[in-house]
């Protein structure tokens, strides 16, 4: 997948990148832009949008490398229902006590803590022609350069790989610069009764259009 070649490329994870790909994740976790001191803790955006992903399901997942850190990441499951009560069984149980769940949430932590004890909330039935999904985030220093693609193809392949045919996302809606790159890439929007924020989009895993 690149490597030896030069510059920043496309492996897959291993345990070691963990720290890295949080600090990507909540540098990215603000509609695209930095979330540092947006939440009080500073986990909570890892902990809730990648460490489940790289804990349950690491085989689907893949860093683009540059200098041995990681610096941008694409990780994903090719079960939404199956990850979801792992999410529950497994993952929750691990970092549930750094979060105590508000009674009614308000700050921005107890928001996306609420979204941590509810990871039914992946399973939608509108979703179920597309039963894999994603998350896709690399550092602005590295955008737009080819390695959003890459990074694509290589779990694209992967989740084909392990049966799933068709994968989802959710993004903000507002973060028009990602809407253009997964067009880009061939996903099209999937239609969700009362999205919030949110826009669905979906596209096949075969990578021959990616």
């Amino acid at each position: 997948m690149g490597e030896g070649r030069g510059g920043p490329f496309v492996r897959p994870y291993r345990a070691q990148d963990r720290e890295a790909v949080y600090d990507v994740c909540v540098r990215t976790a603000d509609a695209g832009g930095d979330a540092r001191g947006i939440y009080r803790e500073p986990d909570l955006m890892g902990d809730l949008f990648a460490g489940p992903y790289v804990w349950l399901a690491p085989s689907l997942a893949f860093v683009l490398d540059d200098g041995g850190r990681a610096v941008g990441y694409a990780i994903g499951t090719a079960d939404t229902a199956a990850f979801a009560e792992a999410f529950r069984r497994q993952w929750l149980p691990r970092v549930a006590s750094r979060y105590p769940r508000a009674r009614r949430p308000v700050t921005p932590d107890e928001r996306m803590t609420e979204l941590l004890y509810t990871p039914e909330r992946m399973v939608l039935p509108e979703l179920a022609d597309h039963p894999a999904h994603l998350h896709i985030d690399i550092l602005p220093a590295y955008q737009r350069a080819g390695h959003g693609r890459a990074l694509m193809r290589a779990l694209l392949d992967a989740l084909r790989g392990e049966g799933a045919k068709r994968v989802h996302l959710g993004m903000l809606t507002v973060n028009t610069g990602a809407r253009r790159f997964y067009d880009r890439l061939g996903f099209h929007e999937l239609a969700v009764p009362d999205p919030g924020p949110l826009t669905y989009l979906g596209r096949s895993t075969d990578t021959g259009s990616a």
